[in-house]
């Protein structure tokens, strides 16, 4: 796919509305995968790998929502899901019939899951996890790592990967206005692959901890070699519960996610994305004896957790989970998409080195991400020399020729072809002279 062979329409007076719309409706204006306005859309529809503008424009799309989207948009087994289920009523707040199926299938695959809670986000699912390990260990505060992102509550929204100004190890830097300074004090930050920095904070607040919260892959930061092992000895050794954020990981990396793709088990994980079909869904698994104090046992016990919610496990987001689990089970699609994901991930680190153009491409086959940098990228304050100009601008370059994905990552997903594989190296192999010649801006 070239610039010339995608024929972008003008604007409709439509798309042109609903932008101004937007605006004026909107608290957040306008979501956009560009920061130049000229790039801002309204999406009327996705199928397979691709997406539609409300001007007619069709886009092969690796932003898939942000990632929930890996089987592609308006998959059959999604859609024949709800179909099935709508027309009996959809939301009970009781027990269903799908929803239990569901908690077993996922016990059955995913390695640390005993038991499972029902959400509808994955803020909701790291948030429900968070509140189970404190109730578990009886003690307030959270370790996370610097650069990840753990939802939108406040204790989650600490040293993510917004921070630009960083603070002292452990101290956390609040990512949004209106987080109170008690929520602050109750988490502590760690650098991402430094177990021995990471070691002596654990130990130090070991009697303070109430779980250690990580993204197994933290954003597109390769843990490295014994780095999760070494969290779950020490964490296993003090008895601090370990919790995987596997919303992005979950049944993207692995049938049994992050912790099967990287023979790490932890005790509690947050799940939702890659079986959600795009509804809200979410869901907290692990360890019974954990999970047992949302239930019978935290009432006898006296630290009973509560976790229900009016729209949790409903029937329309549980079936569309179910329908897509089993589909992630068929033989062989987890080889074809990481080796489509690899070929694009390997092509594009060879047209950047060929146009001399310095960056890294980190990540797993099915998310990755080009880092515009000199030197290597592992953590969050080594990718703060990130060459920002040059890192928005390869977004409307792909735009240019029609092809979507987010301001990080690229999502590969099972509708994506080879065809489409082969199209999108062209297109970074047209763009790679425009590219090479951004001039870095210091300034974000």
């Amino acid at each position: 796919m070239n610039r010339a062979a995608f024929e972008k329409k003008p604007r409709s007076q439509r798309e042109q509305t609903l932008l101004e719309k937007s605006e004026q409706y909107l608290a957040c204006g306008i979501r956009s995968a560009s920061i130049n306005p000229d790039y801002s859309m309204v999406i009327t529809g996705g199928k397979g790998a691709r997406v539609t503008d409300a001007s007619g424009n069709e886009y092969l799309d690796y932003l898939l929502g942000s990632g929930p989207m890996f089987l592609g948009h308006s998959h059959p087994a999604m859609v024949r899901a709800v179909q099935q289920r709508v027309g009996n009523g959809n939301s009970f707040l009781l027990s269903n019939d799908v929803a239990i199926e569901l908690a077993e299938e996922i016990a059955r695959v995913v390695p640390c899951v005993e038991k499972v809670s029902f959400h509808n986000s994955g803020s909701e699912a790291t948030f429900f996890a968070l509140r189970l390990a404190r109730a578990y260990r009886n003690r307030d505060k959270l370790l996370k790592f610097e650069g990840a992102y753990h939802g939108m509550h406040d204790q989650a929204l600490m040293s993510a990967q917004w921070t630009t100004q960083v603070a002292d190890f452990p101290e956390a830097v609040p990512n949004s206005a209106g987080i109170s300074s008690r929520s602050r004090d109750d988490v502590l930050i760690a650098p991402f692959n430094d177990l021995e920095m990471t070691s002596q904070i654990i130990r130090q607040h070991a009697d303070e901890l109430g779980c250690v919260m990580v993204e197994p892959l933290c954003r597109t930061f390769v843990p490295a070699p014994g780095f999760l092992q070494g969290l779950r000895e020490i964490t296993r050794e003090l008895d601090i519960p370990l919790v995987f954020d596997e919303v992005v990981t979950g049944f993207r990396l692995a049938l049994g996610g992050a912790q099967e793709y990287y023979a790490v088990t932890p005790d509690l994980c947050a799940g939702a994305k890659a079986i959600s079909g795009g509804l809200p869904f979410g869901f907290v698994g692990g360890r019974a004896q954990i999970m047992d104090l949302a239930g019978a046992a935290g009432m006898k016990a006296g630290n009973h957790v509560r976790l229900t919610g009016t729209f949790s496990g409903n029937v329309l987001s549980t079936s569309v989970a179910l329908a897509l689990l089993n589909e992630l089970q068929a033989p062989g699609l987890y080889a074809e998409v990481n080796a489509r994901g690899l070929r694009l991930k390997n092509a594009l680190s060879e047209l950047l080195r060929e146009a001399e153009i310095p960056a890294r491409v980190i990540g797993e086959p099915t998310a990755f991400q080009p880092w515009f940098l000199e030197g290597e990228v592992y953590d969050h304050r080594s990718s703060l020399a990130l060459d920002w100009k040059r890192h928005f601008k390869l977004q409307d370059l792909l735009l240019d020729r029609g092809i979507l994905k987010s301001q990080e990552k690229f999502f590969v997903s099972t509708a994506h072809s080879n065809q489409d594989i082969d199209d999108t190296i062209t297109a970074l192999a047209e763009l790679m002279p425009e590219l090479k010649v951004v001039r870095r801006n210091e300034n974000r």
